[in-house]
């Protein structure tokens, strides 16, 4: 397709199971219709060949599944209008690696994380895999810097499991020792942003109430009592491509919404790293 004078789209979605949410036309009625150069999507829930044959090989997309050891968890899928020069979906951290949280796509200069932050929370809600957490983070913040170094433009997509200030949950009080807003996961994303890393959306909305997951509690969607959990993270070399940076909360299917940017397509040039 031609790029020429077009913005790139880029979406983020936690699907919540891509072959539940596709019963309820994923594709044909999204996915399809969604201008998405880059689409990424979290907890798949399923291996390639449990897909149906539309998600696997979608006409007009490149598509690229990866899925956790244990059945029936975690995964992530990058769904492309171009295929990727190079996909790598391991840290080098068998732990890590054996759920199925990471795809980091290079296409020409851009670097494209797709990533599914684990949750801290544990099997019996005590905050036993925080710990977990928060060497995830580190060690996908470690392999992004050699990207930095480089001098390549990153983005970064998906459910980071974390909400970064007050203002990004409908009820921070009440959530001080839950797990998403528990102060060691928001000072690590903290680190983050110390480091250049910008909250794309933020960027662009500084106002309250935007948020990208609400429980699946009846009537708590309704009435916007939400967490902003999903993000896409840019580096200072591609911040300075992005031109909107946006959410989508009447997107339902999930109990997470879809996200996303717009880049100038200056960012795909191979000479780009010298003009930034």
């Amino acid at each position: 397709m031609s790029r020429a004078n077009q913005s790139l789209r880029i979406l983020s979605w936690n699907v919540n199971g891509l072959r539940a949410i596709d019963r309820n036309g994923f594709f044909r009625r999204w996915l399809s219709r969604s201008s998405g150069y880059f689409v990424g999507v979290q907890e798949v829930r399923a291996r390639c060949e449990q897909l149906p044959r539309r998600l696997q090989r979608p006409k007009g997309f490149f598509a690229h599944i990866v899925a956790a050891e244990r059945k029936g968890y975690s995964g992530v899928g990058l769904y492309a209008r171009d295929q990727p020069d190079r996909i790598s979906t391991d840290l080098g951290v068998p732990e890590f690696d054996r759920e199925g949280r990471v795809q980091i796509a290079e296409i020409g200069p851009l670097v494209l994380a797709n990533v599914y932050f684990p949750n801290g929370s544990g099997c019996g809600r005590d905050n036993s895999r925080v710990s977990f957490k928060l060497a995830f983070y580190r060690a996908l913040f470690e392999r992004l810097e050699r990207y930095r170094k480089r001098r390549q433009p990153v983005l970064v997509m998906g459910d980071f499991n974390t909400a970064h200030r007050e203002i990004d949950l409908a009820r921070p009080r009440e959530n001080r020792d839950t797990s998403g807003f528990l102060p060691r996961e928001r000072a690590e994303l903290s680190r983050w942003f110390d480091a250049g890393w910008v909250d794309t959306f933020r960027a662009f909305q500084p106002d309250p109430g935007h948020y990208t997951w609400w429980s699946q509690r009846k009537g708590v969607r309704e009435r916007n009592i939400g967490w902003r959990i999903d993000y896409i993270l840019a580096c200072p070399r591609a911040a300075k491509h992005v031109r909107d940076a946006f959410i989508w909360p009447h997107v339902r299917g999930s109990d997470h919404c879809p996200l996303g940017v717009e880049l100038d397509p200056a960012i795909l040039a191979r000479n780009s790293r010298s003009l930034l």
